[in-house]
């Protein structure tokens, strides 16, 4: 009999279907019964594991239970736990969307507890089980670095040392171990049967694959002298394409995917392999972003890692096609946008302009050695968000500024919350960020003084020393910074609310209103 290795994952729905996700044990039919009906899809296989993504179509209620079976063997649901429901989106959109990033795979015990802090995203599924209707979102938005490949736990590094001893000695190096780092991700109790029973979306940032990814052109120089980079980079997008991005796809969208149809055929890890390779060397042969129809509000969630343009003088957070595309979605009909970016577009004021500075620097305002010392200090502390390419900032700022209706912006990457508001504009950047990986006492203090006090001095000046043009409009950071793990809920159209785990209990800990 197969089993259920990861799964079921309910990823995409709207108002009348549901797609549920599995990795099996062995290849088979996967088969969701619901309501009397039953749905079907064989399985894939890559690298020796096994895929399928089942599709729930005609639906015209939500669906109260829902049952899995592996070639006519029920795997799921679990004994003694709740049972896996289907809501469907309401008509005039999500009443919640619930969000965050930044999320280790470490052990729930003691040790791990006073080094990693309550793992929320746990706690919040524990707390949903018993929780009335209202509390329950309609869609999970996961904003990067659901896997660390850069830095697997203890007992990750033993199911790699246990294989191979080859370089990378630390890291995830290959397709295997991805797989393995996504179980262990995906299959705590508590956690699988949250992602079973509330719709996911999600995106990549820099530690799904390493971290600072794609930081500027010398960085992807110095990765590819490696000898090892290259198989990571092309199992690191291959297993983001299966595990991730799959399910960020409606119906529609993945019977016209040429890659999943190859799949299905029998096409297998070559066919795998080589669209991942491509996509990291010709970004333009992909898209990742991804946007949905959500009632009254249009959600579009942006990819600011591998469509980036990084020619020196020219760097860009978007290419030129990506571009073009985000302009065409920002475009259409919607009563208020929802953008989620797994790096800020508004950082605190001061860091804002130490980015701005940082760049110029790296395009050569100051002169060469400056050049070289900048470009080492903008991957040594991390100056890659939006700020940091200041050309695409700018655009996107007079875009959103332009449009005339209510913007939010949702991201994480920076290991603390909070709120900014642009000034005397409708546009708001909520930050939500880690789920559970938090920073030290020591780098909170570090990040507050620097962040928010001695950039926020000298931030400016350094801007204007470099020549820098002021940006399209102001913003202040309104409420926030938070250091907790936590996760955020955004309610339409009023707010936004964190919640954190102290002692094992799911608490609210601030409510933010946005309008």
């Amino acid at each position: 009999m197969s089993a259920l290795v990861i799964g079921p994952m309910l990823r995409y729905v709207d108002t009348s279907s549901a797609s549920v996700w599995v990795e099996t044990g062995e290849p088979g039919v996967v088969a969701v019964v619901a309501d009397g009906r039953r749905y079907e899809s064989r399985t894939f296989t890559v690298h020796g594991h096994h895929y399928a993504m089942v599709d729930l179509t005609g639906l015209t209620e939500d669906v109260a239970g829902y049952a899995v079976e592996l070639d006519g063997e029920q795997v799921w649901p679990l004994e003694g736990r709740p049972p896996s429901r289907i809501r469907l989106l309401p008509a005039d959109g999500p009443r919640t969307m619930t969000f965050g990033s930044c999320r280790t795979s470490v052990p729930h015990d003691t040790a791990h507890v006073l080094t990693h802090g309550e793992d929320v995203l746990r706690t919040y599924g524990a707390h949903l089980m018993t929780a009335p209707d209202e509390e329950w979102p309609d869609l999970l938005l996961l904003l990067g670095d659901q896997v660390y490949a850069d830095s697997p736990s203890p007992e990750m590094l033993e199911f790699i040392r246990g294989r191979r001893d080859t370089e990378p000695q630390d890291e995830i190096a290959d397709y295997e171990e991805y797989a393995e780092l996504y179980r262990r991700a995906w299959t705590d109790p508590e956690i699988r049967w949250l992602l079973s029973t509330v719709p996911t979306a999600m995106i990549f940032d820099d530690h799904d694959l390493r971290d600072d990814w794609n930081t500027s052109h010398s960085w992807r120089e110095q990765m590819a002298a490696t000898s090892w980079w290259r198989r990571r980079v092309i199992s690191g997008l291959g297993a983001y394409w299966v595990y991730q991005h799959l399910g960020n796809l409606s119906p529609a969208e993945r019977a016209d995917d040429a890659l999943l149809r190859t799949l299905m055929e029998g096409g297998g890890a070559d066919a795998l392999d080589g669209f991942a390779e491509k996509a990291d060397a010709d970004p333009s042969s992909n898209r990742w972003s991804y946007s949905r129809d959500l009632g009254h509000t249009r959600l579009i969630v942006v990819d600011t890692r591998c469509a980036r343009q990084l020619t020196p003088g020219d760097r860009r957070m978007l290419d030129a096609g990506e571009w073009e595309w985000l302009v065409e979605e920002v475009s259409r009909p919607a009563e208020r946008l929802v953008i989620g970016s797994s790096i800020p577009f508004m950082l605190p004021e001061g860091v804002h302009y130490v980015q701005n500075w940082n760049e110029a620097l790296c395009d050569g305002a100051w002169g060469r050695l400056v050049q070289r010392l900048s470009e080492a200090f903008r991957q040594a502390v991390d100056l890659e968000h939006w700020a940091a390419f200041r050309r695409s900032f700018d655009d996107l700022a007079r875009l959103l500024a332009g449009l005339g209706k209510p913007v939010v912006l949702l991201s994480g990457d920076v290991h603390y919350s909070y709120v900014a508001k642009a000034r005397g504009r409708q546009i708001w950047q909520v930050v939500c960020s880690p789920i559970r990986n938090p920073l030290s006492p020591l780098l909170r203090w570090a990040n507050v003084l620097t962040q928010f006090g001695v950039a926020t001095l000298v931030g400016g000046l350094l801007a204007r020393l470099a020549r820098l043009p002021r940006p399209p409009f102001r913003w202040r950071v309104t409420h926030g910074p938070w250091f907790q793990n936590a996760v955020a809920t955004l309610t339409f159209p009023d707010g936004a609310t964190w919640y954190e785990s102290k002692n094992g209990e799911f608490q609210e800990i601030d409510t933010v209103r946005l309008t």
